[in-house]
């Protein structure tokens, strides 16, 4: 829907900040100790699910999926510059941006919404979810006390760099949304001066100790972050289930009310919607939920049970305080009572290092270290952070699952399906009539207003015959300073090379030596952005483009044109025709070839294609190709840049999850493109991947530990986008590619497992045995289910005894039932899920006696 205003003052104020709001809610108020709706109180589990980074044929099952992992609340921001993205006199809300239509399927699915209106949210969002136009209204200064525009969120750390009109502003801004009268309470986040009448909020990785500014007010934590995003070329950041189990548990147990996983499911930056700059395009953020909508594994099992845990406990957490006991240096013990003889206690092992076993109300529980038990009766432990159950003897014991990226065409029956490919070749430099012409370099992002990636600065000069570098054969260099993002340097329609800045410094320099002619050169210099800033004090005002050209080697030293006659031309040919589009594509004439060129610049490649077969989520392989932007029927898929990570960042075979985390403590693929890893090393023995390794990071990463595939995708193409049959495949190659290695792929649940211990490690067991403790025996089933629409068609392995290994690498131990696989079968197979009792009944209970006994288990959903 496209609706255009028939007027509007030429500036008013668009005020919002952020609202709490509850779809079904007839009465929300609040107290100190949590929101009451509808007078209940209520414990609330949150998920961000943003609506523009899905599409909408993927949003009931999200907010299923949500709602199955113990969710009771969805929560997204409200994106301005999707909805008036070219002026203030005209709005969208369709196809993703139908913020009605999730709203609606929020509240069918009856659950509540945090509606986070901003509409200001940073959200690592092109220009922070502000439309660029609003830069250009004369008089506009953003995040402050601004006439024209106010707009705001995470305001605090920000606010006392604009000094008094900072503190206006905050205040007017909680003013004016409490004068609205919308029924609920309104919250702001990182806001350390909020005002009495808005509940001020927590964002971090650990908001336990978080206390509100005023003691009327609820402890509410907005976004706890159970990953982190990744920028084009960095490694990919992880943040271990376990250590976001403690997070969450702890701020219930110190007397939170409402806790909100930002991310849940992070989804895409589809188009040019990422910002940063840097920001890749997929914004998985390793959320319970995946990139492509698929429940991750250990991840979202083992916060489902965390909530059934805190759900076990909410009657009691609401209507008592707790009494705070030590257990030890770094151990203690928050309990809850109330009247009627309810009582709630969470043990916590803050140490991170060592497990302890602590005495509670005379009895012994094993605490892991950096963990916290939840016993809903003040006696029986039914979660553990570190280990989801009392009866694990190490890790998150959650189902896990095998997820593959499987290529599609490696079935047989598309091997002579190959793509034919047509080709269009951009000019470099100006390809029709200039823009402009002037002295010295512009500003990119004032040039190009953000409609477009692309800026060409192009000039020329003459080369006289009698220079040196002629004579010897030698190149002069050319040198490059630039304000950011990156750039591509031709000289007379020859690449010369590129460069770029990164997600910490945009700025930078390019010094290459170039190709020059006797006689006239032309020098054609491609400006990119690559997102623009989202966050900050006058992130506004934060430039991009050349300060700088310089050509040394010439006989009189170097020549700087930086004061030269520059030409300059706004974004590429093919864009300004719309050939992505199916109407627009034949507004230019494709080469019809057999065989693609290949490592070349500025082109753009057309393929018709069937879907990949099944109902899999998809994604595009773009391993292959440099830089550059694809599209599928004139839906942008977005930015893709196989850039790869550096050998030298500290990255980690294994993440310990003990400790605070930051998100430079679980790197992973270091030496690896972006968006794409790899799910075991015996099978990267594909001469694809490993032809674009150097010697150095080929070495490197046969000897990293493989990272599991569903950690990092690919371009993720939603399947809705298909048509049955004539795709219009349009990808822009900015540098030069392999077109022919262009696949798709279908993210695939190839496996299901489950690791799971009779009882405590031996140690532990005999030290609770000695001291009389009742949960030194206690033994958890097996339980796998299968993915929608499928069942265990096979079981791969199944050991009970002491195998070792992980999910696709299980082995045999030195102890194993030899009936574990027949039993598993009987239990499990043509079942959509099933549970296995370690029961003397189905094992061999007289196996190892003194080791700690294990049941794993790998099987197959079809």
């Amino acid at each position: 829907m496209k609706k255009k205003l028939s007027s509007m003052a030429s500036s008013f104020i668009f005020f919002f900040v952020l609202c709490f709001t509850l779809c079904l809610a007839g009465n929300v108020s609040y107290d100190s100790r949590s929101l009451i709706i509808n007078g209940e109180r209520n414990l609330l589990i949150s998920a961000a699910i943003h609506y523009p980074r899905s599409v909408p044929a993927m949003w009931p099952e999200l907010i299923k999926t949500a709602k199955e992992g113990g969710v009771d609340v969805i929560e997204t921001y409200v994106f301005w510059n999707v909805h008036q993205p070219t002026s203030p006199s005209e709005y969208h809300f369709d196809g993703r941006f139908d913020l009605v239509k999730f709203v609606k399927i929020v509240q069918q699915a009856g659950m509540y919404l945090i509606l986070r209106i901003g509409p200001f949210v940073a959200a690592e969002w092109n220009f922070g979810g502000i439309p660029v136009w609003l830069h250009y209204v004369n008089g506009t200064v953003f995040r402050t006390d601004n006439y024209n525009f106010k707009v705001e969120n995470e305001y605090g750390y920000y606010e006392g760099d604009y000094g008094e009109g900072g503190k206006r502003y905050a205040a007017w801004a909680a003013q004016m949304a409490v004068s609205q009268n919308t029924g609920v309470p309104w919250i702001m986040c990182q806001q350390f001066d909020a005002p009495p009448s808005v509940i001020n909020t927590c964002n971090s990785f650990y908001c336990d100790q978080f206390k509100p500014i005023f003691p009327d007010k609820p402890k509410i934590w907005t976004e706890n972050w159970p990953g982190w995003f990744q920028t084009f070329g960095a490694p990919n950041p992880h943040r271990p289930a376990e250590d976001v189990a403690f997070s969450v548990a702890r701020f219930f147990q110190k007397g939170g009310s409402v806790q909100n996983y930002y991310m849940y499911h992070g989804g895409t930056n589809f188009g040019r919607t990422a910002g940063g700059p840097f920001i890749t395009t997929s914004y998985d953020y390793e959320a319970p939920i995946d990139e492509y909508g698929l429940p991750r594994l250990p991840k979202w099992g083992h916060l489902k049970e965390l909530h059934k845990a805190i759900k076990l406990c909410e009657h009691v957490l609401l209507k008592s305080k707790p009494l705070n006991l030590s257990l030890g240096p770094s151990q203690e013990a928050d309990v809850y009572a109330d009247a009627s003889g309810g009582c709630v206690a969470f043990l916590a092992n803050i140490d991170d290092k060592n497990d302890k076993i602590v005495e509670f109300r005379n009895v012994s529980y094993h605490l892991p270290a950096w963990s916290v038990s939840i016993l809903p009766d003040c006696k029986n432990v039914v979660y553990n952070t570190a280990k989801k159950s009392f009866s694990a003897a190490q890790g998150v014991t959650s189902q896990t699952a095998l997820v593959e990226m499987v290529p599609d065409n490696l079935r047989p029956e598309k091997a002579s399906k190959a793509l034919k490919w047509e080709v269009f070749a951009e000019k470099a430099g100006v390809w029709q009539e200039p823009d402009f012409i002037k002295n010295g370099f512009v500003d990119h992002i004032n040039t190009t207003k953000d409609t477009t990636d692309y800026l060409w600065y192009t000039t020329s000069m003459v080369v006289g015959e009698n220079e040196e570098f002629l004579k010897k054969g030698s190149h002069p260099v050319l040198l490059i300073e630039s304000k950011g993002h990156a750039l591509h340097a031709f000289v007379n329609q020859e690449l010369q090379g590129s460069a770029s800045g990164n997600g910490t410094h945009p700025p930078f320099k390019f010094e290459n030596p170039i190709s020059l002619k006797a006689g006239k050169n032309e020098i054609a210099l491609l400006s990119m952005t690559v997102g623009l800033q989202n966050a900050g004090s006058f992130y506004e005002w934060v430039g991009a483009g050349l300060t700088s050209v310089k050509i040394k080697g010439f006989n009189n030293d170097t020549i700087d044109l930086s004061s030269y006659n520059w030409t300059y031309k706004i974004g590429l040919q093919g864009e300004k025709l719309g050939i992505y589009k199916p109407d627009g594509v034949n507004s230019v004439n494709w080469a019809a070839t057999s065989e693609p060129p290949k490592m070349q610049p500025l082109t753009w490649y057309k393929a018709i294609l069937d879907p990949p077969a099944g109902n899999e989520p998809v994604g595009l392989d773009m391993l292959h190709m440099g830089k550059g932007i694809a599209w599928l029927n004139g839906e942008e898929i977005g930015r893709y840049w196989p850039r790869k990570s550096s050998v030298h960042e500290k990255c980690v075979k294994e993440c310990d999850y003990r400790g605070k985390f930051m998100p430079d403590k679980c790197f992973t693929g270091c030496g690896q493109p972006t968006q794409r890893c790899f799910q075991r090393v015996d099978r990267v023995a594909d001469p694809q991947i490993l032809e674009i390794l150097d010697p150095v990071d080929l070495k490197l990463f046969v000897n990293l530990k493989p990272i599991d595939s569903a950690q990092r995708p690919l371009y993720h193409v939603p399947r809705s986008w298909f048509k049955p049959s004539g795709n219009l495949l349009v990808i822009f190659e900015e540098k030069g590619g392999d077109p022919t290695k262009i696949t798709f792929s279908r993210r695939k649940m190839s496996s299901i497992c489950a690791l799971i211990a009779e009882d405590y490690p031996l140690a532990d067991r005999k030290a609770l045995q000695e001291a009389g403790s009742k949960n030194s025996n206690n033994k958890a089933p097996v339980h796998l289910k299968c993915p929608q629409n499928t069942h265990l068609s096979a079981v791969k392995f199944a050991s009970f005894g002491t195998p070792t290994g992980k999910c696709g690498s299980y082995s045999e131990g030195e102890c194993h039932d030899p009936n574990s696989i027949s039993v598993v079968e009987k239990a499990c197979l043509n079942k959509s899920e099933c549970t296995v009792e370690l029961t003397e009944e189905n094992f061999d209970k007289g196996l190892c006696p003194d080791f700690t006994r294990k049941l794993a288990v790998e099987a197959v959903c079809s």
